[in-house]
């Protein structure tokens, strides 16, 4: 195979990016001097160890770099210690786990079908098969988590560790709770803040490292930065973190990734990134309403982030059905599982989007309005596929407007 088919493939991805609108809430678009980090030189570099004691020789500016990015999101979160090698957020949670937990161990998590993580203990993962896990759910009245409950929970498994954080939970976590449910039972508590980084920052969210043992994310959701983990801790807990993620759990650090950590941990630390993430939650608070005014079941009735996770329970379809008609319509999503889910997560009761992309990429509040109207007909009518095809024509329409790196991306 000739590397110009994979450098045209590149290209083919490009333009479905820029002709789309991404409301996968888990992702979103880095700065231009991020994804140059991604691809530099620096790369090439291999750099077993940490700052000051690699096995390697020529690793002067690579310890320059992640020193810089260490230093940058302890100030941006507040913490005593950072370890910024994780490749993954799920790396950076296992890592946490080996750290403090043996085998055997008990883990209390939020389920994952009322928006906990595959990560924290389901039985699909590697935590699973090495630690005895209990998950807690959220009110079936408000689809909110009952923090009687997990107390409850917590006091009868007697977990080594609370897992606070989910994937597609739409609202704000009390951490405080989890701190005194915590200290009542002896439990370690580790806050996973993959989604709601980005709002901590701008001090739209609790912050985690106040009342956590462990605090995990990830860089490229709200933090709109490069794909991979970060791990935070109190200064005690840093040897045997550090030990857990090298050589514990991974080996060699990806030191372009680490190059665009520090470049994201710099943006984010800026007053045009505070007014960006306001943004994300004004316009997921205004695609909620218009939602929810057409007819469409919102969990929670709405959302405090920038996910927001559609019920489909009293409708004739399922969330794979509603994916695929949005994706002819130009709008990518993602089937998921709600709440004391009937259905299976192949074909689950649920559609999660997000507004990260089409904050970054500056839509307005008319754009909001006519993606308003293409989901909730797309959820009516999934099986209309000619209706969803000529509604591709206004998506497609909305997104030149909106380039993606051309112009709207210095917006933050």
């Amino acid at each position: 195979m000739r590397p110009d088919k994979i450098l045209n493939l590149l290209k083919e991805e490009e333009k479905r990016q820029e002709e789309t609108v991404n409301m996968v809430a888990s992702e979103n678009y880095p700065d231009m001097r991020i994804l140059k980090a991604y691809s530099s030189i620096i790369s090439n570099r291999y750099s077993e160890g940490y700052v000051g004691k690699r096995y390697y020789a020529g690793t002067k500016v690579v310890d320059k770099i992640e020193g810089i990015a260490v230093d940058k999101v302890k100030r941006l979160f507040g913490s005593e210690h950072a370890n910024v090698q994780p490749h993954s957020g799920t790396q950076a949670n296992m890592a946490v786990m080996m750290s403090i937990l043996k085998p055997g161990d008990r883990i209390l998590s939020m389920d994952l079908a009322c928006g906990g993580h595959i990560s924290h203990g389901n039985r699909l993962s590697i935590a699973a098969n090495l630690f005895k896990t209990m998950h807690y759910g959220v009110d079936k009245k408000n689809g909110r988590i009952d923090y009687e409950d997990v107390r409850k929970k917590a006091i009868k498994f007697k977990p080594s560790l609370i897992i606070a954080g989910g994937s597609s939970y739409p609202r704000g976590i009390d951490f405080k709770k989890f701190r005194d449910i915590c200290d009542e039972t002896g439990a370690y508590l580790l806050c996973d803040i993959a989604h709601t980084a980005g709002l901590v920052c701008a001090g739209l969210h609790q912050n985690p490292c106040d009342f956590a043992d462990f605090v995990t994310f990830t860089t490229h959701k709200s933090m709109k930065g490069p794909r991979g983990g970060v791990i935070l801790c109190k200064d005690k807990y840093a040897k045997q973190i550090d030990r857990a993620v090298f050589p514990g759990t991974q080996g060699g650090s990806l030191n372009s990734n680490i190059a665009g950590k520090a470049i994201c941990f710099e943006i984010a630390a800026t007053g045009r990134f505070k007014r960006y993430i306001k943004r994300v939650i004004q316009n997921s608070r205004i695609l909620c309403r218009l939602l929810k005014e057409r007819g469409v079941n919102i969990v929670t009735n709405g959302s405090d982030t920038h996910i927001i996770l559609i019920s489909l329970e009293n409708t004739n379809t399922n969330g794979h059905a509603v994916q695929e008609a949005l994706e002819k319509a130009g709008i990518m999503s993602n089937k998921n599982l709600i709440p004391f889910d009937k259905g299976s997560p192949k074909k689950p009761s649920g559609i999660r989007i997000g507004t990260l992309g089409l904050t970054s990429r500056g839509f307005t509040k008319k754009d909001i309005h006519r993606l308003s109207e293409i989901i909730s007909y797309a959820v009516k009518n999934p099986e209309d596929e000619d209706g969803m095809i000529k509604r591709k024509k206004i998506v497609t329409k909305i997104c030149k407007k909106h380039p993606i790196y051309k112009r709207n991306n210095k917006k933050c």
